[in-house]
């Protein structure tokens, strides 16, 4: 009993671990995108060029699939994808094996 407790444990401090992981990226990514937008608007005298938010959206695709990983959402690779999938290798095995009977 006391190692099933451990293992729960274990598996409780991962998870905090990895959404403390997440909320310090999240935060680090703000602070830092938004000294970077104000030093341009500051010291440019065109805010607006596309050139000024490479960093905020490449560190914000990098920030997305960290939240996926985190958070388990993935959209392209769900959970009803991989039951599909699954199944569809199930059926074809299935289908290989009745042709040998």
């Amino acid at each position: 009993m006391h190692n099933f407790n451990k293992e729960k444990y274990d598996r409780a401090k991962k998870r905090v671990d990895e959404l403390k992981g997440f909320y310090i990226h999240l935060t680090i990514y703000v602070v830092i995108n938004t000294f970077i937008l104000i030093n341009i608007y500051l010291n440019s005298d065109i805010f607006w060029k596309w050139e000024h938010f490479i960093t905020l959206v490449a560190w914000g695709i990098g920030l997305f699939f960290h939240a996926s990983k985190t958070f388990g959402f993935n959209p392209l690779l769900g959970k009803d994808w991989e039951e599909r999938q699954i199944q569809k290798y199930m059926d074809e095995d299935k289908e290989e094996m009745e042709k040998y009977k």
